[in-house]
């Protein structure tokens, strides 16, 4: 049997060496690029050779360390090592189909990585020395266990000597099957896998960060479990031990564009309404909202993130919320939001803790310590986040997302782990009013159950109200019955061509603001801040504040991104102008004073309710030192006659107890606290 299987070792040294000078060529550019490492297309062993490639796939190991001295013997490079690519298709299987039949097989799993411990290094090769004849004895450590010779050829047991040892670097990680393989009700199954040498260079470490989305290529092995007693298990872990590792998931700033891709996207630009069809492809299967696709077309563009001299980071991201009715396709537009950008993710706020949002500590079972898992927001650096039903979550885990949205971090101090990670994402949420549908007479502000801290870091904020309207109710029902008959439009752009377009343009594209562009936003931010006011009160509404101006300017140069242009031009300003002054129509405006306000928004009381408020107080202060601690609420009446009407005096009395700063000790009388 020996006689027969040694010739065939031979045989495939020499194919290995034919197939090398075959592909000199190729072999030279993998060894300029250092590292002693060499890249192999199995596709072209393939056609080279049939017996060496099946010879790879049913018993790898062997015929591996058979390449690898092939190359060492052609003298090109010493202690080489290869990494395939390009495996056919057979090898592609599901973790959770692996089986004991494919022990030992080299085989090609996909996954996203949950967890990655610390490299460390681990001892492959131990030498002794004998005391009593010095003879070297060299052990191979494949156990878990390190292994001590057990006896020397002159008779002596044990009391070797430890002359040296062999390290190399590993990793292990542990990998879970993405959640678009998974059918129904599976939970997605983990498997272990083991990196080693040239895979856990920093280079590559960077890409195996948890999180990422990557194919393994590897040798599945068995790996003995010890019981307690000290024996070991007939039950087996299952392991891999990887040959190669291949990053899938891309940002938009990784995706590859070839010429014939870059072709079709110069000429996309050349369309002077290239914004619209952007912004028809997306979600068309919901009619109308013009506006908001418009935005969400420039969220995907999004700015350019600027360091400034003092080191400090401004945003490019650009964020939005959508408020509305039930029933006007929220959710539709996130999960096809989600689905188009490269990293996006899409979560539902009821089902959302802040720890699977920013970033949790976890109990690692096999280090015996703490490990960091990352959550949605870090997890999508560089892509986009939606979050559904935003008003449904805890407002604890809500308020984990003021630092990811704004400084575009996550700190995190737990256990004996401290961090910041990069969160540099787009969030798009959507919510539904306090009571399910918006009261047409209260401010919109009342009606959103939001913080309005949280509400002043998104950058547009719309409101979707489904109210009836004949021409419109008609187009909309003509659209979705059509939808249903047609099996759907598809998108006016193509999926892939509107990816790459993105993509392009963030990769190449980083635009400068130009004169007229300044010019014209800053005229609108001070003119608007500016207005002249009706309502004689001396504190003016506050129609926007800085934060918009920084919306303004991002969402002006998410438009210049667009049309791929290097520049921002009055014409980019103004289409951020009017997205703002949409917004603003809607959310921000107090008829009252007939001036937009900001403080509709982010807090309880617009400015004209706030400084009525003042004045009734501020009233019962100057009467406290005149008619002692209890009030008549007619003298303050008599007060402020001819400013405020008895309804106004009577509200902002009201509001002033709920804030505790007056009680009414008895009927018609108040006191201050």
């Amino acid at each position: 049997m020996k006689e027969g299987k040694k010739p065939k070792t031979e045989d495939l040294l020499i194919e290995a060496k034919n197939f090398f000078d075959f592909y000199k060529k190729e072999l030279g550019e993998s060894i300029r690029k250092g590292q002693n490492v060499i890249y192999l297309d199995f596709m072209k062993l393939t056609e080279f050779s049939n017996q060496l490639s099946n010879e790879i796939l049913s018993n790898p190991e062997e015929t591996l360390s058979l390449v690898e001295l092939a190359i060492e013997e052609s003298g090109l490079v010493k202690n080489v090592r290869v990494r395939l690519s390009n495996l056919p298709k057979s090898q592609d299987i599901k973790v959770r189909n692996i089986r004991s039949k494919h022990l030992d097989e080299m085989i090609v799993i996909e996954g996203i990585i949950r967890q990655a411990s610390d490299v460390r290094p681990q001892v492959v090769n131990a030498k002794f020395e004998c005391p009593s004849c010095g003879t070297i004895i060299s052990v191979l450590q494949i156990e878990k266990k390190f292994r001590e010779p057990s006896r020397c050829s002159c008779g002596r047991r044990g009391g070797f000597k430890l002359i040296s040892k062999e390290m190399v670097d590993t990793q292990r990680l542990v990998i879970e099957e993405s959640p678009e393989s998974l059918s129904g009700g599976e939970q997605p199954k983990r498997i272990n896998v083991f990196v080693k040498e040239d895979l856990v260079e920093p280079k590559m470490e960077e890409k195996t960060t948890p999180g990422s989305r990557i194919k393994v290529i590897g040798i599945l092995k068995e790996v003995p479990v010890p019981l307690h007693s000290g024996g070991l298990s007939t039950r087996f872990e299952l392991a891999i031990e990887v040959n190669n590792l291949i990053p899938l998931e891309e940002t938009f700033e990784e995706l590859d564009i070839s010429e014939e891709d870059e072709r079709q996207i110069l000429e996309l630009a050349e369309d002077p309404k290239i914004f619209e069809k952007l912004a028809k492809s997306i979600t068309p299967s919901v009619w109308g909202y013009q506006e908001i696709k418009r935005s969400l077309v420039l969220q995907l563009f999004s700015g350019v993130q600027k360091t400034h001299a003092d080191g400090q980071k401004s945003r490019g991201d650009i964020h939005i919320l959508l408020i509305g009715d039930p029933g006007v396709a929220k959710s539709v537009t996130l999960t096809f939001m989600a689905n188009i950008s490269p990293k996006g993710r899409y979560v539902v706020g009821k089902s959302t803790s802040g720890a699977g949002l920013t970033a949790t500590v976890v109990r690692d079972e096999y280090l015996r310590g703490w490990s960091l898992e990352a959550g949605a927001m870090v997890l999508s650096n560089k892509g986009l986040v939606c979050i559904d039903e935003l008003e449904k979550m805890d407002p604890g885990d809500r308020s984990a997302m003021h630092e990811a949205m704004e400084q575009q971090t996550v700190t995190i101090s737990k256990a004996n782990v401290q961090a910041t990670l990069r969160s540099e994402t787009s969030v798009l949420a959507a919510a539904n009013p306090k009571f399910g549908r918006f009261d047409p007479y209260q401010s919109i502000a009342q009606q959103i159950d939001l913080p309005p801290t949280l509400i002043n870091r998104f950058d547009v904020i719309f409101t979707l109200r489904d109210i009836p309207d004949r021409v419109k109710d008609d187009r909309i029902a003509t659209h979705v019955l059509h939808e249903h008959t047609k099996q759907g439009e598809d998108m006016l752009i193509p999926r892939e061509i509107f990816r790459k377009y993105v993509a392009y343009a963030k990769q190449r594209i980083k635009p400068e603001l130009s004169e007229e562009a300044i010019a014209e936003i800053k005229k609108f931010y001070i003119n608007l801040r500016n207005k002249p006011i009706s309502s004689e009160s001396a504190m003016r509404p506050i129609p926007i504040s800085a934060r918009q101006l920084q919306a303004l300017i991002r969402m002006a140069e998410a438009s210049a991104k667009l049309r791929l242009s290097k520049k921002v031009t009055r014409e980019d300003a103004i289409i951020s102008i009017d997205i703002m002054k949409y917004y603003l129509m809607q959310v921000g405006y107090d008829y009252e004073t007939k001036t937009f306000d900001i403080d509709r928004i982010g807090s309880k009381f617009s400015s004209s309710q706030r400084n009525k408020i003042l004045a009734v107080r501020d009233i019962i202060i100057e009467l406290e030192s005149r008619l002692g601690k209890m009030i008549p609420v007619e003298e303050i009446e008599k007060e402020l006659e001819g400013k405020l009407d008895k309804t106004e005096i009577e509200d902002a009395i009201n509001k002033l107890v709920i804030n505790t700063e007056i009680f009414k000790p008895r009927r018609g009388y108040v006191q201050r606290m």
